[in-house]
């Protein structure tokens, strides 16, 4: 992605934004990027007097410790997705942010695209009254086995800190917190290499309850194809049904819980009307948020994905995992150096695993 992002920066996509300097631990890519001044670290990077704002786009684990260095620095992030691993590193990076003046963003692209920002509206501005169930299978992640095989650090505790949820669904589960808020409880069910010879998840369930009584499901997988996207929202107001270029509303002529409080019809159904829910395209995903981003720092626009916020998909993505180890419910907030804990026993099991092949 550190790729994609230079690329759009020296074709000029991003109108305010000027690539002038880059890290990376390869020359040849460095090479690659006329006119742009190269590093090999980034401290080095921080201290050199040629950037105002920073692109993090390492691999996971390396995510807080390059942040960190760069809002010490005074300098502008933004942080590719996911913010961290783990809470617990995301809670140190989040307190490196201590000047206000720094903008601080996170890369959850889906968040531009027009269908998951109506749904959103419809939610929080109440046109679908109290959200009741939510249901969200998302399988369309399909990754084939030479996908895992092409680098070392992929698919591996010690150097994703995950699989499906870590690296591809915790855009969903941003999207799902973002809508309809940050549950209050979780319970996990996963697979762990069950469609790829991988050490992580690739086969997930997980149940999770709101504070309102709404509960949601969500189902994800790598080893799934043709493999299935689709979003229901069941409210007091109506039905949502959202796929792949498809929003379908259903109205209630009457909220469905007093409809069945006052009817006399013993089989009975509020009667119902389609509203059509107009949007187009699915927005303009990275390069929009990195727009937003420079128009952020220039012009003090809100961001559309504040890096405070980017905490709640990688504490569901711990709590799901947690909950899955233990077998057992976890309750949010959740406990970082809990799930850091039993992150690193899995990092060490794995380790002694391969010393023995």
């Amino acid at each position: 992605m550190g790729q994609v992002h230079a690329r759009h920066l020296l074709e000029g996509q991003v109108p305010h934004g000027k690539l002038t300097a880059a890290v990376d631990s390869d020359p040849a890519r460095l090479a690659a990027l006329p006119g742009v001044k190269g590093f090999t670290d980034v401290a080095d990077l921080c201290k050199s007097g040629l950037v105002d704002a920073v692109i993090v786009a390492t691999p996971h684990y390396h995510h807080a410790a390059a942040g960190i260095a760069a809002l010490k620095a005074g300098l502008h992030v933004l942080m590719e997705k996911p913010l961290t691993v783990d809470k617990a590193d995301a809670e140190k990076l989040l307190a490196a942010h201590r000047n206000r003046k720094q903008v601080f963003g996170v890369i959850y692209n889906q968040r531009t695209d027009p269908a998951f920002q109506r749904l959103r509206a419809l939610v929080q501005g109440g046109e679908l009254g109290a959200v009741r169930r939510v249901h969200w299978t998302v399988t369309d992640w399909f990754r084939p086995n030479v996908y895992f095989a092409g680098a070392g650090w992929r698919a591996t505790w010690a150097g994703e800190g995950g699989g499906v949820l870590i690296n591809q669904s915790v855009h969903n589960l941003d999207l799902l917190q973002w809508i309809f808020g940050q549950p209050v409880s979780v319970r996990g069910f996963c697979k762990f290499g069950r469609y790829h010879p991988i050490e992580v998840e690739d086969d997930v369930t997980a149940y999770l309850e709101f504070a309102n009584g709404n509960h949601a499901t969500f189902v994800t997988s790598t080893g799934e194809a043709p493999g299935t996207n689709r979003l229901e929202v069941a409210a007091e107001n109506g039905r949502v049904i959202l796929e792949p270029a498809s929003f379908r509303y259903t109205r209630n002529a009457e909220p469905m819980s007093q409809f069945s409080k006052t009817t006399k019809e013993r089989f009975g159904k509020p009667a119902t009307t389609d509203v059509p829910v107009p949007f187009e395209g699915l927005g303009g995903q990275h390069t929009e948020i990195v727009r937003n981003f420079t128009e952020a720092i220039l012009e003090g626009k809100p961001l559309i994905a504040p890096a405070a916020e980017g905490i709640r998909a990688v504490e569901l993505v711990n709590a799901i995992l947690l909950s899955a180890w233990t077998d057992k419910t976890v309750a949010l907030p959740l406990k970082g150096a809990a799930f850091k804990r039993a992150l690193q026993r899995k990092i060490a099991a794995a380790a002694r695993k391969k010393r023995k092949k």
